[in-house]
């Protein structure tokens, strides 16, 4: 059983990491997208029009991945955890479907008339349609997030005799507090890649000297949002989240923080290396009495360490959400620094002439996705042993039937589809980065 277990976990974890890269991308540049052509519109520089039709070819190629490698998630609930859809179906199929109905076609149809339409609409009328490209896709988000809110912290349900959930105010699921918090956390997060792809681009199109007015407008957007979502990333959302966490989840926000010992006046690991036999950490560079400051407003106050939960209890493995958490919390610091820096060079003028920062801002284009994948890895894999926080444990929700080699089989499978599927990708984005915004007009 925990072989078959362990692939099961394994499977849905490099389908929903590979998933992830796209939607992430699409929900972070459809506000940009609408910011392009409210100036398109306000300006009646012709000029906008092309950036927009430009991101809007990036868009809807990262839509149709998104689509394709999302579908097999949904199908997944079924194969590899079927005993967890039967108990929870009654709660999180609903955010689901609505995902479906309302999001998915809401998203598609306009993305449609936002690609085909600009020539049939007037100007205002496709700019509505960016605007309902823009919340379909937030949406989207908002619904898939509910229902992973729901497993990280459960509200409004009934147990009924045979062990499954049901709703008992549909609202109740909607406005989830954890949702909320974790909604506009993983949207500031998105944005964040919006942005650096945007300003990555601009700098790639005046280093090679082709488009300078568009390098330079993408440069200066990219900017403008990337200080904005790096800052909101991590005050209020960030902050909010982690006392959240603290306060449902204290053994995860122990294992995130490497505390194996309840403490006053705990330190905030910033460096180190989790020793779960000797639970310690060996090397640690830490910041004396900040983490009990940081959840409590006080550094004195005291923080659970993981000695106050049952060993059964903890996290499956603590190294792994140890340095997920530190992985991503790093990379937030380092996007607020570059951002913050890039930001000071654009109000000083200087920007758009030092090749540098503009090596900065092409090479960090990847380091938002890796952030996003590890917040998501840090956030799922800190709530273990449980599939539905303190109520339902994974080793109950999967598919005891699936051979752990029919398992791997599959997910063998699945690795070289996605990996003709990634050339293909590349290969698509490359022609219309190479086109260029001019193309567009």
């Amino acid at each position: 059983m925990g072989e078959a277990l362990f692939i099961h976990r394994l499977h849905f974890a490099f389908t929903v990491t590979y998933h992830y890269i796209f939607p992430q991308l699409t929900m972070g540049l459809a506000p940009l997208l609408v910011v392009l052509k409210t100036l398109a519109l306000r300006t009646g520089n012709p000029v906008y029009d092309q950036a927009t039709r430009f991101w809007s070819r990036i868009f809807a190629i990262n839509f149709v991945a998104g689509v394709v490698t999302g579908i097999p998630m949904e199908f997944q609930f079924g194969t590899n955890w079927a005993k967890f859809s039967e108990l929870t179906g009654g709660v999180i199929a609903q955010p689901l479907a609505m995902e479906g109905v309302f999001s998915f076609f809401l998203e598609s149809a306009f993305l449609g008339l936002f690609l085909f339409g600009e020539k049939r609409l007037s100007r205002i009328a496709h700019w509505w349609a960016g605007f309902a490209l823009f919340l379909g896709t937030w949406m989207s988000g908002y619904f898939i997030v509910v229902a992973d809110a729901w497993m990280q912290h459960p509200v409004a349900f009934n147990r009924l005799p045979n062990g499954s959930f049901e709703v008992q105010g549909f609202s109740g699921v909607l406005t989830n507090p954890w949702a909320l918090v974790q909604y506009s956390h993983v949207m500031s997060g998105a944005l964040i890649t919006g942005a650096f792809v945007m300003a990555g681009a601009g700098a790639f199109y005046l280093l090679s000297h082709r488009a300078p007015e568009f390098g330079k407008m993408f440069v200066r957007i990219g900017v403008i949002a990337g200080v904005i979502a790096t800052i909101l990333q991590i005050f209020p959302t960030g902050d909010i989240h982690g006392r959240y966490m603290a306060e449902y989840q204290p053994a995860s926000t122990a294992a995130m923080e490497g505390l194996f010992h309840s403490e006053k006046g705990a330190p905030l690991v910033i460096l180190g290396q989790p020793d779960v036999e000797h639970q310690r950490i060996d090397n640690p560079l830490v910041v004396n009495r900040l983490l009990s400051f940081l959840i409590y407003g006080t550094p004195t106050a005291e923080v659970d360490g993981l000695d106050h939960f049952p060993r059964e209890n903890w996290p499956t493995s603590i190294p792994l959400v140890y340095f997920a958490y530190h992985i991503m919390a790093g990379l937030g610091t380092i996007f607020v620094a570059i951002m913050g820096l890039a930001l000071l060079l654009l109000w000083r003028g200087t920007l758009y002439g030092m090749r540098g920062m503009l090596w900065i801002l092409m090479l960090a284009v990847p380091l938002p996705f890796i952030a996003n994948t590890a917040g998501w890895l840090t956030a799922e894999t800190a709530r273990q042993p449980w599939l539905v926080y303190n109520l339902l444990r994974t080793d109950q929700g999967f598919s005891a039937n699936v051979s752990s080699a029919n398992g791997l089989f599959t997910l063998l499978g699945f690795m070289g589809m996605y990996a003709m599927l990634s050339i293909f990708y590349l290969f698509l984005l490359q022609r219309v980065v190479d086109e260029g915004p001019e193309a567009s007009a």
